[in-house]
């Protein structure tokens, strides 16, 4: 295999020194005839992007990540007991934030938000949206600054999406568009006659992301731990649902500013930051554009708290859920042929035996839970 860099993306490492300076290019995988690798999970979004342009859209994607700031990498000893926006002396890490934010805008990574989150010690930064080839290059970037900038300062990062039992886990939501090629926003439809600015082809998206999200989960929550942040009554949405305010609908239509044209998008609430942002990306486009194609129609807003409901009505409203474990997720994968085919043969096979073995690991590992448990009532 040959990589071909990409010019495009060529940044300079603001924390490398300037004389010697590095910079880093993201490269296109080809095989020595020069074909793209088809185990090149770049190629693997770049085509999904191409069949949305063919069809006349550009998928435009806006992640919030989620992340830990620990001592070191050898435990959870946390800096702080700060929670949603806290900007005061429990916020140890604003100076790292703001590191973080300034050291990604000199790389050409523009930032929307940057927050403490609702865990302690928790953290947050959104990236404004853009197409989604160049956010999950800027999703890789935003890793690396976030890891490198907190070793600079002798602590450690971690975007494990559950590192803490007895606090919220790290996710990363994606808020997603489509434009045409005249920079219009396709979602977007002020006389929506049901009140919500979403046009038709928005509905159709929708609701064939609430058809596949069960069997991307795979891709979108890609370890064991994933599923322990995916739980009931948590604040990471498991019931394929969706409504504007409603916080427990695995997608939400967020309402900001409701009248504004290039606002206009779906969040999906279920994905983490462990999550490949190329194949995430790429899985939750072809699922959406599956929707278009097949003119689907989502099912009607659920407005009342889902965790409050038992399963009686949740059978009553239809509303199924995501796997409960990396095994469900496995099996939801293996039998669905839209989603095997947008990662085409070669990553398909190899993902899956990945995961197989990943969870035959946990499933065969004595946990000290188990020992705490079991060693003396048995």
């Amino acid at each position: 295999m040959l990589a071909f860099p990409d010019a495009s993306t060529f940044q300079v490492l603001p924390w490398r020194p300037e004389s010697n300076a590095v910079a880093r290019m993201f490269c296109n995988i080809r095989t020595p005839d020069g074909k793209p690798f088809e185990g090149d999970p770049r190629h693997v979004l770049a085509r999904v992007v191409g069949k949305a342009q063919d069809m006349g859209y550009v998928f435009n994607v806006g992640p919030e990540v989620e992340f830990y700031y620990f001592k070191d990498a050898e435990g959870t000893e946390l800096l702080d007991r700060g929670g949603y926006f806290d900007l005061t002396s429990l916020d140890y890490a604003s100076d790292l934030r703001r590191d973080t934010v300034l050291t990604l805008e000199k790389m050409g990574i523009p930032v929307e938000y940057s927050h403490h989150e609702n865990g302690p010690s928790q953290h947050e930064i959104d990236l404004r949206f853009t197409d989604a080839l160049s956010m999950a290059d800027a999703v890789m970037t935003y890793k690396l600054v976030v890891k490198e900038i907190a070793m600079k300062h002798g602590v450690y990062a971690s975007f494990m999406p559950k590192p803490l039992s007895d606090a919220p886990g790290s996710g990363m939501h994606v808020h997603m568009s489509l434009f045409d090629f005249d920079g219009s926003n396709v979602f977007f439809d002020p006389d929506d006659p049901q009140g919500y600015h979403l046009s038709a082809t928005a509905k159709s998206f929708l609701a064939g992301i609430l058809k596949y999200a069960p069997e991307f989960a795979l891709i979108t929550n890609p370890c064991v731990n994933s599923y322990k942040r995916l739980l009931a009554g948590g604040e990471a949405p498991i019931y394929l649902s969706w409504a504007r305010a409603n916080r427990s609908t695995l997608v939400r239509i967020p309402g900001y500013r409701p009248d504004r044209e290039d606002a206009c998008r779906i969040e999906l609430r279920s994905p983490d930051p462990a999550a490949n942002p190329y194949l995430a990306f790429a899985v939750c486009l072809a699922a959406g554009l599956d929707g278009i194609e097949k003119g689907m129609t989502p099912p009607a807003e659920i407005t009342e708290n889902i965790y409050a409901m038992d399963a009686a009505a949740r059978k009553a409203h239809g509303i199924e859920s995501l796997p409960g474990s990396l095994e469900e997720a496995i099996r939801a994968l293996e039998a669905d042929q839209l989603i095997l085919d947008t990662l085409g043969e070669h990553v398909a096979a190899n993902y899956l035996t990945g995961k197989w073995r990943e969870w035959d690991e946990y499933r065969t590992r004595v946990s000290s839970w188990e020992r705490e448990k079991y060693i003396i009532n048995y």
